[in-house]
């Protein structure tokens, strides 16, 4: 099974008879991952699709193959592609990665001044955002719209994030923004990724020991330091 099986195109309001099981899949993988996510009902995700804010898959034969939604932030300085999904039966076919290209155009083309974010615990999502041009970032530069926040409360690491007073938790904080054009940095890291297989074990490691330490080292300085230890071993 490859990608030339597929079809991945912008979401049309006809397609919302899939939106029931969108988010179904969604909760399950997300409880077979052990995390949380911030959940959303079918007529939601049926909305985005009706607004044009949406991407979905499928195989050749029709059957429904995965998607991914754009939400606004801070008055559309900020976007995020969340719930990003692929149907089980058609992962390790490099849909994830058509999904969240084609999302990224989306976005790029709707919003073309914001920037876009996204907070991940995954090896994968983490891999396709550095391709994209996205690079690490503290969480001060994220929206602090509290309304993306309280999409975390159903995270099982929303404790953390809590007594981390939102300036740290167990996700990579990632973002592409437009006005910089400065993704040296994202590069690097997709090619480390994809060079080094336990980068990801490693990376995720220290960061938990960053993340649970009393006192951690705060800001730009800590994610750097993390940074530091991955590329320079």
């Amino acid at each position: 099974m490859d990608i030339n099986e597929f079809i991945v195109q912008v979401a049309l309001p006809e397609h919302r008879v899939f939106a029931e099981e969108i988010v179904t899949e969604m909760a399950e993988s997300a409880k077979a991952r052990g995390t949380g996510i911030a959940k959303r009902s079918p007529d939601y995700v049926a909305g985005k699709m009706i607004e044009g804010k949406a991407v979905i898959a499928f195989h050749k034969d029709g059957t429904w193959a995965g998607f991914c939604y754009i939400e606004t932030w801070s008055h559309g300085q900020f976007v995020a592609n969340s719930g990003l999904i692929v149907s089980p039966k058609f992962r390790k076919a490099g849909l994830a990665h058509a999904i969240k290209e084609r999302v990224f155009e989306l976005s790029r083309s709707l919003y073309p001044k914001a920037k876009i974010f996204g907070l991940t615990t995954g090896l994968a999502v983490m891999k396709i955002n550095s391709d994209l041009g996205y690079e690490p970032v503290t969480y001060s530069e994220l929206t602090q719209d509290e309304e993306f926040w309280k999409g975390c409360q159903s995270c099982v690491n929303f404790e953390i994030l809590k007594m981390k007073e939102r300036k740290n938790c167990m996700c990579t904080a990632m973002l592409y923004d437009p006005a910089t054009q400065k993704h040296d940095a994202a590069k690097k890291f997709a090619e480390e990724l994809q060079k080094k297989p336990k980068l990801y074990e490693r990376f995720m490691r220290i960061k938990q020991r960053l993340v649970v330490k009393p006192k951690p080292r705060s800001g730009f300085k800590a994610l750097m330091f993390l940074f530091t230890l991955l590329f320079n071993k």
